[in-house]
């Protein structure tokens, strides 16, 4: 049976010493609210259904945060951490002063809809929503913390309350093809500029299908041009592979290998000036890469839509689903279907072809005696 003991300030203290189990106390402002907390205790050590809460009312979801950013962050992939922090920011600012035993599917749901409805990012007095993905990141973020602290940190917690409601639906992929005509205006503005490695850049992502970070971290050891091949070490799925060259992208990394601008001190293929401590990093063309587009008129092109413009050019050129993935480094067919857009118009010529060997098959069978 629990012991109950009036404390000196009035309070009522329950203490439970059961064999096979830590001793338990808690502290109640009233006697029927200690008694009711024993019995209910002590029967689920019986049914082994007790779980030690202490920790977790204890245990802010700041400081679990700050443990985690500090403990399991580190262990990912830069690109990874820099979102971890990024999204940890708005889970802190909402949910810093509860602790984890408050924190409930009930109250996750708010933060997911006032995330959804942009009720915290006013401008000009209205809402501003935010993506759906945005909040689907923010929300695996705040999920992964509550199974790491249930599996590893011995906090206790009878379940975790981001699984128990529904995510946003993820929003529909990129559906954004690139026209002759701005294809020749964008590479002409990225030719112009005074810096040769942008037109580079931009001209061996549409060749190849990499994504800009894997272009732009390339060392020279790892182009071989000779054999036409790119070897890839570090990808954002952690798979290396190897990306086959084209003659235009081979010609393109020749004249990127020749820039006489490169100096002795970096292997880097595309570079960027010295930091403060004198090392050189990769060459960042981002702001340079927003000016031209709002120079030439596409705004809404992203960078990343010329690997989407790649792959789609790969399967309307006849390869098969298994040499796409193989280039491109995507894990599942699912994934390589959203960032492969076939031009509508493009399939016209193709089923006309189709029906005119079915006339043409057709005929030669009735002109046969």
């Amino acid at each position: 049976m629990p012991t109950i003991v009036k404390t000196p300030s009035g309070t009522w203290k329950t203490v439970i010493r059961k064999t096979g189990w830590p001793t338990v106390i808690k502290t109640f402002r009233l006697k029927k609210d200690a008694e009711d907390w024993g019995r209910r205790t002590e029967d689920d050590m019986v049914r082994g259904l007790f779980i030690q809460r202490a920790s977790s009312e204890r245990l802010t979801l700041e400081m679990a945060m700050k443990r985690y950013l500090a403990e399991i962050t580190p262990n990912k992939r830069p690109l990874t951490q820099r979102g971890e922090l990024r999204c940890s920011l708005p889970v802190i600012k909402f949910f810093g002063k509860y602790s984890l035993a408050a924190i409930s599917p009930e109250l996750v749901a708010k933060y997911r809809d006032m995330r959804l409805a942009g009720e915290d990012r006013l401008k000009d007095g209205k809402p501003r929503p935010r993506a759906p993905n945005t909040i689907r990141l923010e929300l695996s973020l705040l999920g992964h913390l509550f199974t790491i602290a249930m599996k590893e940190w011995g906090v206790g917690l009878p379940h975790n309350p981001v699984l128990g409601i529904r995510k946003p639906a993820p929003g529909p992929g990129r559906n954004r093809r690139l026209t002759k005509a701005e294809e020749k205006k964008l590479f002409a503005a990225a030719d112009a500029h005074t810096n040769p490695m942008l037109g580079w850049i931009a001209r061996i992502a549409l060749e190849t299908g990499m994504r800009s970070s894997e272009i732009v971290t390339l060392r020279v050891e790892q182009v071989d041009t000779k054999r036409r091949i790119v070897k890839l070490e570090n990808t954002k799925n952690t798979m290396p592979r190897t990306v086959p060259l084209s003659l235009a992208a081979k010609k393109l990394f020749d004249s990127a290998l020749a820039n006489p601008t490169r100096p002795e001190t970096t292997n880097l293929i595309f570079f960027g000036e010295p930091g403060v401590d004198g090392a050189r990093r990769p060459y960042n063309f981002n702001k340079i890469w927003l000016d031209i587009k709002s120079r030439v008129g596409v705004e809404d092109f992203h960078f990343h839509d010329l690997r989407h413009e790649a792959v789609s050019r790969f399967v309307e050129a006849g390869f098969s689903d298994q040499e796409v993935s193989a280039i491109s480094g995507h894990k599942s067919m699912q994934m390589l279907k959203r960032y492969t857009h076939l031009r509508a118009e493009d399939l016209v010529s193709r089923l006309d072809n189709l029906a005119k060997r079915r006339v043409d098959t057709q005929q030669a069978k009735t002109s046969k005696p």
